[in-house]
């Protein structure tokens, strides 16, 4: 026993090391990060007081022209019959059940926003703005305050449509034209110089539409994004080879056949007002640039605006339901609800006259 004793006396007496190793490991942890995370450290890309003359001035960067690109074409429908939700370049694309309107809603009346809608009524095509107003009035952006501006060269012709509270209906006198072709491309250039001169300062976010249309069900803060643009309904099918892009070089509209993403619908689109007057400042001296060159885009303003989101992509895409034509394309399964379609009618008793 006292032999046993001495034993356990003489052997060393040893300590467990994991608990100090984490100890020692947690303090250096604690004193290391708060070093790194200390608020007093500069964070990456701000600017430290004193640091010198240099850092005020801008970095000049290059100019960067991005090589011609070549890639499959997103399909708006898969082989098994699923719709196409989000573009290669991340992009949402908004159908029923993409979305709950509630959410946003509440989103964007936080954010106070006011949206404009434009629409011109020129000539003839002021029979179908009583129709359009009434219509938006029960669908359009319900609950959120909206400037109508109509752009007409008939102003006693405006009807008057009761308006929800917050609602306001502007018309801006504009002159006509000989050709609905020029209607249509004077479109861009008119857009363009209101939103300077007054978009700007007056709404946050701007719809420009075709007044021969009429609001059939909801259509409202889920499209709002800096830039958006609609899946043409005769082409949301098509491979882009069919696609009535300007395929003459000489245009600046001009788009290979090799090249296209979507066909976008001139009808409707929009985003925030910067946005919306980079896309028509460019649209309109692309045409000018066309025209001095004894040319005219195939489909006019429209194929302008294809050229320019080729070049600058939708930060979000329409499904068709957003703009549909009844009449001519039936009501397919694939569209749950018909949001905004086209009203019937003669393009010629009405373009012509």
């Amino acid at each position: 026993m006292a032999e046993l004793l001495r034993t356990k006396a003489r052997k060393p007496q040893y300590c467990s090391l994991g608990p100090v190793a984490f100890l020692l490991i947690m303090l250096f942890l604690v004193f290391f990060g708060a070093g790194i995370l200390s608020p007093r450290m500069p964070m990456l890309g701000t600017r430290q007081e004193g640091a010198g003359e240099a850092a005020e001035k801008p970095i000049s960067l290059p100019v960067v022209t991005l090589p011609r690109m070549v890639y499959p074409q997103p399909k708006v429908l898969t082989p098994s019959k699923d719709v196409l939700v989000l573009t290669p370049w991340l992009a949402p694309i908004v159908w029923e059940g993409t979305f709950n309107i509630d959410i946003l809603n509440e989103q964007f009346r936080v954010q106070n926003v006011t949206i404009g809608l434009t629409v011109f009524a020129i000539k003839k095509y002021v029979v179908f703005l009583k129709l359009f107003l009434e219509t938006a009035e029960e669908h359009f952006m319900v609950g959120h305050k909206v400037n109508y501006y109509v752009f007409t060269d008939r102003p006693a012709d405006v009807p008057r449509v009761p308006l929800r509270g917050g609602r306001r209906l502007l018309v801006l006198q504009v002159p006509g034209a000989a050709r609905w072709q020029d209607v249509s491309m004077r479109r861009m250039e008119t857009i363009s110089r209101f939103c300077a001169q007054r978009f700007l300062h007056e709404v946050d976010f701007l719809v420009c539409a075709d007044v021969d249309l009429r609001f059939r069900d909801h259509v409202g803060v889920e499209i709002l994004s800096a830039r958006f643009a609609t899946l043409h309904p005769g082409f949301y099918r098509a491979a882009r080879r069919a696609f009535t892009y300007e395929r003459r070089p000489r245009s600046r509209a001009h788009i290979p056949r090799d090249q296209g993403d979507f066909y976008y619908v001139g009808a409707f689109f929009g985003g925030s007002v910067a946005e919306v007057q980079r896309l028509t400042s460019a649209c309109h001296r692309a045409m000018t640039a066309d025209r001095a060159n004894g040319i005219e885009a195939v489909w006019h303003d429209e194929s302008h605006l294809n050229r320019y989101l080729l070049d600058h992509k939708p930060t979000k895409v329409l499904s068709p339901e957003y703009l549909w034509d009844e009449q001519l394309l039936g009501w397919p399964a694939v569209m749950e609800k018909l949001r905004c379609v086209a009203v019937p009618k003669d393009h010629r008793e009405i373009r012509h006259r």
